[in-house]
This record gives structure tokens, C-alpha cells and sequence, in this order.
């Protein structure tokens, strides 16, 4: 018999059940939960649920959820989660890729901490918590396929939330929700501690970072960034 673990992960008055094999919410996540730009009546898609932590706060302040994750064990730690918060009446939880579980719905809010660490091809691993952090060869994978295929998913005025590593170009991130007919702003910014897993691969992140955003010598903090994307 496996000898697992649970971690228990509190944030403000939601607790939140974590096993070994996932990740507890981490510093992009936190970002995203500090500034969730929720408005009276949004519904709400959160993309990539994860443990479930930011479609659990939209749901206890009474907002209908739909939270998706490509890994099965994820949205059963989301609907998990659910239950012991007491949300499970307002949040649904399905399995699928982006936005294939949504296919024709749209949303108020859709909000997202998607993997975009820059990894290069001899970095790529298929565990699940790798693939938590792989973003391609240049961070960008999975949110050019996001910001490209949110148009359709979001309703009139509808938003979409990301967090953003700013050594990824953040007038490259402006310039791609503008050219998906999405009205771009900076919601927030933070200097954040270097993520370890960069400094391991910090020459190939230097050579993706177009804007100069990273300092000279070892970073010590990063600029993570919350983008928004209006749809008009």
C-alpha cells in the first residue's frame, strides 16, 4: 500500500486539500486570487483548475462555476475541494483540454494560471507536475492557444485574467490579445522570487527574454504580471 501524503493549504477562510502528487497553489496563483476582478453576476470559467483554489473563492461569493483541467486527478481535487468548502451547488468540474470541455459556452470571467516556463526540448517531461510548468520552447504554447481561442468562449464585455511572467514580453502580450479583438490592461504587478526551476535553465530563458526584462548577473526577483483581455 502506497504510504501518501496530504498537504492542507489555507488561504484566507478556504481550505484546500492538496495529495503528494500535485501541486499546492503556487506564487502565479496567489497573484491571480489577490486580484480576481470578479463583478456582481459574473459566471465564471477557471481554466486550468488545478486544486481548485480560484473557482472555489468565485464560487463562495456566490458565482457560478465551471472549472476544467486537462489532468483528471486535478478536477477531482477541484470537486474534492468543492465539497469541503461547502461550493459544490455552484461550481461544476470537468476533464478535458482548454477550452474542448466549454465547446459553444460562454463566460463573464475566465481566469487562468497556465504553464508558461520556457523549456527547452531536452527539458520536456510527461509527469503531470512537469507539464504544470512546461510552456514550450518560449513560454508561449498554451497561451497563444488561449488568448487565441478566448473570443469565442467570452460573452459581450466578458475578460479574461492570466498571469504573466514579464521576461516572456509584455508588449508581446498587449499585442496578442489586441490582434485577437481583445482590449489589453495591466491589472497588477509584482516582484516575485526568481522561480527555482528558471535559474536551473536561466541561459535558454535569457534567449527568449526579446524586451530585456531580466537583469544582468542572477535575478533574485521576477515581474509577475496579471493581464486582462476585454472582449467589446
Amino acid at each position: 500500500m502506497a504510504d501518501d501524503a496530504i498537504h492542507f493549504f489555507l488561504y484566507q477562510d478556504r481550505l484546500i486539500r492538496v495529495s503528494t502528487e500535485m501541486l499546492v497553489p503556487k506564487s502565479g496563483s496567489l497573484l491571480l486570487a489577490r486580484h480576481l476582478p470578479l463583478r456582481a453576476g459574473d459566471v465564471v470559467l477557471d481554466l486550468g483548475s488545478g486544486a481548485g483554489l480560484i473557482g472555489i473563492l468565485a464560487a463562495r461569493r456566490g458565482h457560478r462555476v465551471v472549472a476544467t483541467d486537462v489532468v483528471a486527478a486535478c478536477t477531482e481535487c477541484t470537486w474534492a475541494n468543492a465539497l469541503l468548502n461547502g461550493v459544490a451547488d455552484r461550481l461544476e468540474v470537468r476533464t478535458g483540454d482548454l477550452f474542448a470541455p466549454v465547446l459553444a459556452e460562454a463566460f463573464d470571467l475566465i481566469a487562468t494560471n497556465p504553464p508558461q516556463m520556457p523549456t527547452p526540448p531536452d527539458r520536456e517531461w510527461d509527469d503531470a507536475q512537469s507539464r504544470a510548468d512546461d510552456g514550450g520552447p518560449d513560454g508561449w504554447a498554451a497561451l497563444d492557444r488561449i488568448i487565441h481561442e478566448v473570443p469565442r468562449h467570452l460573452k459581450p464585455e466578458g475578460r479574461l485574467v492570466f498571469t504573466f511572467f514579464g521576461f516572456l514580453g509584455v508588449e508581446r502580450a498587449l499585442d496578442t490579445l489586441r490582434a485577437a479583438g481583445l482590449e489589453p490592461r495591466v491589472l497588477a504587478r509584482e516582484e516575485q522570487p526568481f522561480p527555482r526551476i528558471a535559474h536551473e535553465r536561466l541561459d535558454h530563458i535569457r534567449s527568449v527574454d526579446a524586451e530585456g526584462v531580466l537583469p544582468v548577473g542572477r535575478p533574485a526577483p521576477c515581474p509577475r504580471l496579471m493581464l486582462c483581455g476585454q472582449k467589446g
